[in-house]
Formats: C-alpha cells, structure tokens, sequence
C-alpha cells in the first residue's frame, strides 16, 4: 500500500467517528492520529486513546512551538494534530487518517501537502439535528451552535477530493472503503 495521508471532516452528527472506525478495522496498515484538544472527555472516553486531553496554555505552547502540523478552534474548544507524529508514519510508509475540523482539513490541504480529502455528510440538516439529539450529550445551546457550524462546514466540502453522503451506514461504508483502496491501491 502506498502510504497517504487521508483527511476525513464532517460536521458533528454526520456519523464520521462511525465511520473512522469502521476504516480502521479495514485496513490494518491504516493508522489513526490522535488529536490534542483542550475540551473536556466526553463519558468514556480515554486519555491517549479518543484524544490528548491538555489545557490550552499547554495546547497554544505545541502550537508556538510548531509542534502541530494544523490546529484549529471548534466550538469554543481547541484541537490540533501532532506534525511529528504525522511525518513519522508517513516516513515508516504507514498510511495516516485524520479526523478533523474542517479549518484543520483547510489548513493542511493549503500548505500543499499530498493528502486525500474526504468530507462525510448527513443527507439532510433535519437529519443532522435528529442525531445531535438523540446523542443526549449536549445541551440546546451547544446543539444550535453545531448546527450554525454545520452549515459553514458544509458550503466548504467543495474543497474536498471526495464527498460522501452517510445515510445508509453500510453504504457510505462501502464508499469509503473503496476511496482507500483506490488511493492506495491495496
């Protein structure tokens, strides 16, 4: 497999950690990079595992620093990936799967680096809302304002190399199944 650097953004509730996932257990030469984020765990999630969990003197040091190869504020939050660890796999010819924002998917696609962009939505911001609900983790407040950023996000997926519309789990599965195998020729 030739090692790439995939970028896969969606807005909150479009199923993109589902399907992240369900790449991963694919591909075994596919390695994820763990993002470093300033907002609090969620329930169940695990430090070094879901994220690097830091606060945000420590998080602006590593930008400073140039330790992230793109960073970004989301939802008051900010996340960020490691250059180092990105560059390190790359090198060894593992291939990389970003799960990021869409500034970060901006950022790295700008700065001129080879990377395959893969943007995952719902089919319908109705059917965006109905996830983010029935997540029953956010408050009203924080699911407007993914909703305001939803639409931002999506007016940006045409800077992405691929879209892929998750409405039947399966199907986009399939989807991005074959856009691996296609980028990689594996």
């Amino acid at each position: 497999m030739a090692a790439k650097l995939f970028i896969v953004s969606a807005p909150s509730g479009a199923g993109k950690t589902t399907l992240v996932n369900a790449l991963l257990k694919r591909f075994d030469d596919l390695v994820f990079s763990i993002s470093h984020t300033t907002r609090p765990p969620r329930q169940g999630e695990v430090h070094a595992k879901d994220y690097f969990f830091t606060d945000k003197a420590q998080f602006m040091e590593m930008v400073e620093s140039g330790q992230m190869l793109e960073w970004a504020q989301v939802h008051d939050n900010c996340y960020g990936t490691s250059a180092t660890f990105v560059q390190e796999q790359l090198a060894a010819g593992q291939s990389v799967l970003l799960d990021i924002d869409v500034q970060g998917g901006r950022q790295i696609m700008d700065c001129g680096l080879n990377s395959v962009s893969i943007f995952i939505m719902a089919p319908s911001l109705a059917v965006l809302e109905q996830r983010l609900r029935g997540r029953g983790t956010d408050t009203e407040e924080v699911i407007r304002k993914r909703l305001e950023n939803a639409k931002e996000e999506i007016a940006q997926k045409s800077y992405y190399t691929h879209v892929v519309v998750n409405d039947v789990l399966d199907e986009a599965i399939a989807e991005l199944v074959g856009i691996v195998e296609q980028e990689t020729g594996n």
